[in-house]
């Protein structure tokens, strides 16, 4: 493998640890959470459905890393990437309902999936109780600092001209990324050409070697990138953003009506999980979240910080399920 590609992968390795790092030497603010009828015993499982590098990894990553000291257990992340993120939320449907495997998902995923897909391996509303969701975002439409497109004009001028020609990476089929292309394409006339990954982490590496012109993605898997002055931020996809994102224009501003999509990351467990062992995760993650040193890299990241009830998040997936539904077969859009 070049230098070149390297290079990328390091970039995103370093961005990592750099919010790891920062949150080892916060001190032990968090107030710990006894134990509940024996829960937990031993260490949490987050399943990640994308491979590492990604913002689903990293957001994952961020509770994960303090929320031993409030539940007294471990809590590790396993990566289960592949189609758009199925096979990681099939691995947690299927898993034994006992509290010690969770699901760190997002809109795509849930809302999305179930009617892109003939066959997404679970259905979001019968296999899975919502835990909290973490977080709300737009998405970013980005390119690399070098890249000859300068702004969201530049690119759908070159897109109108040479219809097909321009690239847009995402983090896989199905994905509200996915979604994004197709739409402008359908609606707004853009017409680029779909390159689908195994998650944000691959996609970031090709896009900083130039095999594709431009990423959409959460504004968490390239906010550390977007910093540091290696991406610039063509679009944003809706007004709530924050961070380095901050001034960046959205396509509604841009003249693009309807163009509003918001993105989320949350935690599931399988259905049959007792309700006491869901409410005790649920109360570890929202004070994890709410810890002001793991809130500010949320929101650095381009997110603001959700951190609502099981019964609140449930509501919010059942609106996005039927919204994102009508959108999937509007478009036509389909997946393997």
């Amino acid at each position: 493998m070049s230098s070149a590609f390297r290079v990328p992968h390091l970039a995103r390795l370093a961005v990592a640890a750099t919010w790891l790092a920062a949150l080892a030497l916060q001190p032990a603010s968090a107030d710990p959470l006894p134990a509940r009828n024996g829960f937990p015993s031993q260490t949490v499982k987050f399943i990640s459905p994308f491979p590492p590098g990604g913002g689903n990894d990293a957001t994952a990553r961020l509770v994960t890393t303090r929320l031993p000291e409030i539940m007294g257990q471990a809590a590790v992340v396993d990566n289960r990437g592949g189609a758009g993120g199925n096979i990681g939320a099939k691995t947690v449907a299927d898993s034994k309902p006992d509290g010690y495997t969770v699901l760190t998902s997002q809109v795509s995923i849930m809302a999305v999936n179930p009617t892109l897909y003939a066959s997404a391996g679970f259905d979001p509303i019968k296999n899975f109780i919502p835990i909290t969701q973490i977080n709300a975002a737009p998405l970013a439409l980005v390119v690399d600092a070098n890249s000859a497109l300068k702004s969201f004009a530049d690119l759908a001028a070159k897109a109108k001209a040479t219809p097909g020609k321009v690239t847009y990476a995402t983090p896989g089929n199905g994905t509200l990324s996915h979604l994004v292309g197709v739409v402008l394409s359908k609606d707004s006339g853009i017409d680029m050409t779909h390159v689908p990954y195994k998650g944000a982490g691959p996609a970031l590496t090709d896009l900083l070697g130039g095999q594709v012109d431009v990423l959409v993605t959460s504004t968490a898997s390239v906010a550390g990138l977007v910093q540091n002055g290696k991406l610039r931020v063509l679009a944003v996809t809706s007004p709530r953003r924050i961070g380095v994102f901050a001034k960046a224009p959205t396509l509604e501003e841009l003249g693009y009506a309807g163009a509003r999509f918001e993105d989320w990351y949350g935690f599931f467990a399988p259905a049959g999980t007792p309700p006491e062992r869901v409410a005790y995760l649920n109360e570890a993650i929202v004070r994890t979240l709410r810890l002001p040193e793991v809130t500010k890299l949320v929101n650095d990241g381009g997110s603001e910080v959700v951190a609502n009830s099981s019964e609140a998040f449930a509501a919010q997936l059942r609106l996005d399920i039927d919204r994102w539904s009508r959108i999937v077969k509007l478009s036509g859009a389909k997946a393997d």
